[in-house]
């Protein structure tokens, strides 16, 4: 049998399973989840940012666990609504970790600028989970990650790297340019082979991906150590030194 996405199914002790490499990376996903978020536990960073991180790691686990079985494997055997699982704990995932930037930036940013981020967050992820449920379309779901990442998540963290010089703020910045990739393979089916597709080069890029944001909330810090730069830069040097790797 011959997936939608063009990958062969393989046999194994006579349990069919379709797109077993796309299975796989999804669960590599998994496993990058799995490793970022007992590590936080035992880091016991304190304040609710830090909270969210670790749902953060939590919930994608079991989404891409969900994606990867149900979504990919074992998706000829279900209706197309076995997705939903995936879908729906992706969006919430993306949801905490964007709650969980509007929290450690409350110390450098206005107190209704808060309040505005925390509503336009429980609006956002109302809209577009409602969609997917109902269309049973994945656009959606790229839709509310790319607006999660790309207008909150690296938005907020440059705001704090510009402001306060924080190297965890810096990391999940470039996390999010690096993770953009996984959009352009997906989009672009650019593939290397049938066995290793773009849905493959996809989830490896957001296995990375993943890997580099936990960085980015291990060197995040506490809240309550979080300080404005002693010497001020324009948002130019800002972005200057985002792109550099100069130490």
């Amino acid at each position: 049998m011959t997936s939608p996405s063009g990958q062969p199914s393989i046999e194994i002790f006579g349990v069919l399973i379709m797109e077993p490499v796309v299975t796989l990376t999804d669960l590599l996903v998994t496993s990058v989840c799995v490793y970022a978020y007992i590590k936080l536990r035992k880091l016991d960073h304190k304040g609710p940012s830090h909270q969210y991180f670790r749902l953060y790691f939590l919930i994608m686990a079991i989404a891409t666990f969900f994606g990867g079985i149900t979504g990919h494997a074992f998706q000829y055997a279900l209706r197309l609504s076995w997705k939903l699982p995936g879908w729906l704990l992706s969006m919430l995932a993306v949801s905490a970790l964007e709650r969980g930037i509007i929290s450690f930036l409350s110390p450098i940013v206005s107190g209704k600028t808060s309040r505005i981020l925390g509503v336009a967050n429980v609006i956002e992820l109302s809209i577009f989970a409602a969609l997917s449920f109902v269309t049973l379309n994945f656009f959606y779901v790229q839709v509310h990650s790319a607006y999660g990442l790309a207008l909150i998540v690296f938005p907020l963290c440059f705001y704090a790297f510009w402001k306060t010089g924080n190297n965890g703020a810096k990391i999940i910045c470039r996390s999010v340019i690096f993770t953009s990739l996984a959009a352009f393979f997906y989009t672009s089916k650019i593939s290397i082979s049938p066995w290793f597709n773009h849905l493959d080069i996809s989830h490896s890029i957001m296995a990375i991906g993943t890997f580099l944001f936990y960085k980015g909330a291990v060197e995040m810090g506490e809240i309550s150590k979080i300080s404005y730069r002693k010497t001020e830069i324009s948002k130019i040097q800002a972005f200057k030194a985002l792109i550099s790797f100069k130490t």
